[in-house]
């Protein structure tokens, strides 16, 4: 093992036999080093860390640690030998760096047990779908956890809980919030690490009031950049004929009202500047415990950090983290040897670099192709069986496993989330809430407010998340500042409501309805309405209609008509107008494009798609005849009909047809009054539904969630009680091992002592053969797998020279496949041996006490 110089030299370090005087001198030394400073640092930090008010009141001294496993409370023969090597390494480092801090390597856990800062990392995958991803667990951490500040911001805490413990209590400091999602992370599949390091001033402290809330935040927009192609057949872009002397007049003027608005601002500097993080002295000098996911695994494009607090990504670039001092996983511990005078921005994360970084056990992870040489060759196939499990030492010493009992989380656990269900953060002008769900009656699970100010007093917008609602509301969203309400909902509303915008839910108001036109028959995607219009869009229609205006006029004084079918009370419709896309397998002049239904005025226009190289679209006005004409005659004359013929100056004289369109026109508008007058009371119906549905707000549960579907429950009993009063269930008796052997003697009621005797000694021999044979299957598939690993090394060995890269790759990983099909086989082999006799005692055991032999085999 070797440690850097602050330098960057390298050297080698004293070897473990060193005068026990030598060490005493140079911990001393390092002591006298760091001792001071701390001091110093300890009393400037009384005043600047920040302890929120709810996380000050715990008492870890009064944890029951009764019922935690051994492990807990003990350390074992590795753990011992790993502390050995972890104390030696921290007096080679404070020996070769005296000017860094001491490293964090073996705090005490809840027992009182020295534990290495590795064996307290526990990989574990969870079994729920939204902590397959690092942003699930690590909002799960952050939110199931209360944070709780270090007791001195300088230095690491000298204990270090389990991961379980600190789910149990829920709370606990940054390295505890660390190990707990590292743990994740890795069982999740990726290469994540616990980092020790320093950060600013707001990331320790969870001071997010100067952050904007990632709710808020924008997207950035990637800029396209445009390819310059150079061509020489190019056209000459024109001379800039602009002038350059307006162009510096715009610039100053541009400097001067910019000037102007800056001494506008400075009579309002007291507010800007409480916008400004305040100067920290301890800058640089927050200890702060985070997490580093490397590239590679889980298709990770590049390293990343996240603070566990927040759940929140980082680059490594991120100012806000200023150092590392050393980094850790389940298998190993390194050391940052970087100058970190930039922060994180320089220091690369290639673990494997042994100059920017400091491994404290060496790698143990051999590569199964390698070749054997003729002796280890010899040894391999010459190895007995029951030596197999003996595998030689190894003189790298392999990190111990975790002390910590396995991670479970309940689903009720999982559900509720928050410390007592609830959860607050305070950002910049804004403060989210999170809530368990079912926690609400309204099935509320987050609330963000935003505030004009900063000292959030005046709300501007709030936005809601629901879940589990049976009227499929997602999210609504007020805007105070114009009272426009904006509702959000799922697939699956009963009228197919997908959003919802209105400033009241009284009738003929401004709103903005969009449906999921796929649920409809008619296609409508959206509709938007006031007092004196209605607009509709439509999807995929057969007829090709995209859009419908109708507008109203004003409600006139209430007169009864007789054998009126319309609603007197309704508003009366002035125009109605429809737009229709292009029909491919009609003309172009034949196609109406648009149809506009003009009431008061009794006319009918109507405008045909262009066609092709026409910049003028053919066009049909209709006037409709009076009563007294409809009375006197039904004869259609060229004046009830203007015509436009794009492309022609040839009046179409065919008044039959125009008769005939003219009728099927008339009946289309009364249809089309009959679709608004539908529309309207849509919209009425709609509305009713929604005040219901929040008169009355019902939450759904999962027919798979037994805890809360009482009524799934109830109906599960009455089928299982139905059905073993139906079909009564014998209980299940177990395998009958005496059966066979009792045929051969006839199944006598009662046995004398011989027959007793024979019964039990054919019964285990029996057992005894099979447990054999057994046996020798496996040792014969042992054997024949290393014969052909043989036979293949050999024919490598005589056709080497003649491989190209790719056989021998392909024969490498042929040879790394039997290696450990043959290490398999041979775990098979052991542990058949092992548990043999295991299991023939036990079986002599339950043939001793079964009540038919016991009788005679109590007295043998």
């Amino acid at each position: 093992m070797t440690l850097l110089w602050p330098g960057g030299g390298r050297m080698e370090v004293l070897e473990e036999n060193d005068e026990e005087e030598q060490r005493e001198e140079e911990l001393m030394k390092a002591l006298e080093i760091s001792d001071e400073p701390h001091n110093i640092e300890t009393k400037l930090s009384v005043d600047q860390v920040f302890v929120p008010n709810d996380v000050s009141d715990f008492d870890w001294s009064s944890i029951d640690i009764s019922q935690l496993p051994s492990s807990y409370k003990t350390n074992s023969p590795r753990e011992k030998k790993l502390l050995r090597i972890a104390d030696h390494y921290l007096q080679q480092y404070t020996h070769l760096c005296p000017d860094r801090k001491p490293l964090f390597l073996y705090p005490v856990n809840e027992c009182g047990i020295k534990k290495f800062v590795s064996t307290t990392v526990r990989p574990t995958l969870l079994p729920y779908t939204e902590l397959y991803h690092w942003d699930g667990c690590a909002s799960f951490v952050c939110d199931y956890l209360t944070m709780e500040p270090l007791k001195s911001p300088l230095i690491p805490p000298s204990l270090l809980y389990s991961p379980t413990t600190i789910l149990k209590y829920q709370r606990g400091n940054c390295f505890d919030f660390s190990v707990l999602l590292c743990s994740m992370l890795i069982g999740a599949g990726y290469d994540a690490y616990c980092v020790n390091g320093y950060a600013t001033h707001d990331i320790c402290s969870l001071d997010e009031t100067l952050e904007v809330c990632p709710l808020l935040r924008k997207p950035q927009e990637v800029p396209k950049e445009i390819m310059k192609k150079s061509n020489k057949y190019r056209v000459k872009s024109s001379p800039d004929m602009q002038s350059k002397f307006e162009l510096q007049q715009e610039a100053k003027k541009k400097a001067e009202t910019e000037a102007t608005h800056k001494n506008e601002e400075r009579g309002e500097g007291k507010v800007t500047e409480v916008e400004k993080p305040t100067h920290d002295p301890l800058y640089g000098l927050r200890v702060h415990a985070w997490v580093l996911v490397l590239s590679g695994k889980r298709e990770v494009p590049e390293p990343f950090f996240i603070n566990p607090f927040t759940g929140n990504s980082h680059s490594t670039m991120d100012e806000h983290f200023l150092g590392i001092e050393s980094v850790w996983n389940h298998k190993n511990y390194w050391v940052n040897m970087q100058d970190c005078r930039n922060g994180c921005k320089d220091l690369i994360f290639d673990l494997g670099d042994t100059v920017c970084w400091e491994i404290m056990l060496s790698e143990t992870d051999k590569p199964l192709q390698v070749l054997l040489d003729a002796e280890e060759e010899n040894e391999l196939f010459d190895r007995n069986t029951d030596d197999i499990e003996e595998e030689e030492e190894d003189t790298s010493f392999a990190m111990p496993p975790s002390w910590v009992a396995p991670i479970q989380i309940s689903p009720r656990e999982f559900e509720t989330r928050c410390s007592q269900g609830k959860k607050v953060i305070l950002y910049k002008k804004a403060k989210l809430e999170k809530w368990a769900p079912y926690l609400n009656r309204n099935g509320l699970v987050k609330r963000l407010t935003v505030y004009a100010d900063l000292g959030c007093t005046e709300v501007v917008e709030v936005r809601e998340w629901f879940k589990n609602r049976e009227d499929m509301l997602d999210m609504r969203e007020l805007n105070k500042q114009t009272q426009l309400t904006t509702e959000y909902f799922s697939p699956g509303h009963l009228l197919g409501l997908k959003v919802h915008i209105y400033k009241s839910m009284e009738p003929e108001t401004e709103r903005v309805m969009e449906f999921y036109n796929e649920a409809r028959v008619d296609g409508l995607q959206k509709r938007a309405e006031n007092a004196s219009e209605i607009k509709e869009y439509f999807v995929g229609r057969d007829d090709f209609k995209y859009f419908q205006h109708t507008e109203f006029g004003k409600r006139g004084k209430k007169i009864s008509v007789a054998g009126a079918r319309t609603d007197i009370n309704s508003r009366p419709i002035v125009q109605m107008k429809e737009c229709f896309h292009r029909n491919l397998e009609k003309p172009a002049d034949e196609d109406v494009a648009e149809r506009v239904f003009l009431i008061t005025e009794e006319m009918i226009h109507l405008t045909y798609h262009l066609k092709d190289k026409y910049i003028t679209a053919s066009k049909k006005d209709f006037f409709k005849p009076t009563e007294n004409y409809r009375k006197q005659s039904e004869i259609m004359t060229p004046e009830m009909c203007i015509t436009y013929q794009a492309g022609s100056s040839v009046k179409d004289k065919k008044l039959l047809h125009l008769y005939k369109l003219l009728q099927e026109l008339t009946e289309e508008e009364k249809q089309l009054k009959q679709q608004v007058r539908q529309s309207e009371a849509e919209v009425l119906n709609i509305l009713k539904i929604r005040e219901n549905e929040e008169a009355d707000i019902k939450l759904t549960v999962s027919i798979y969630n037994t805890e809360r579907n009482e009524k799934r429950k109830q109906q599960y009993e009455a089928t299982k009680n139905a059905m073993e009063d139906e079909f009564p269930v014998h209980e299940e008796q177990d395998l009958d091992y005496l059966a066979p052997f009792l045929i051969q003697i006839g199944h006598p009621e009662k046995m004398t002592k011989g027959q007793v005797l024979r019964l039990r000694d054919d019964c285990l021999t029996d057992f005894k053969n099979r447990l054999i044979a057994k046996a020798n299957i496996i040792q014969a598939r042992f054997e024949k797998e290393v014969e052909e690993l043989k036979k293949k090394n050999q024919q490598f060995q005589e056709n080497q020279s003649q491989l190209s890269r790719e056989e021998e790759a392909v024969f490498l990983a042929d040879y790394s496949e039997t290696m450990f099909r043959i290490h398999i086989v041979a775990l098979r082999l052991n542990r058949e041996k092992q548990t043999a006799p295991q299991k023939y005692l036990a079986l002599e055991e339950k043939l001793r006490k079964d009540p038919r032999l016991a009788v005679h085999l109590s007295h043998a």
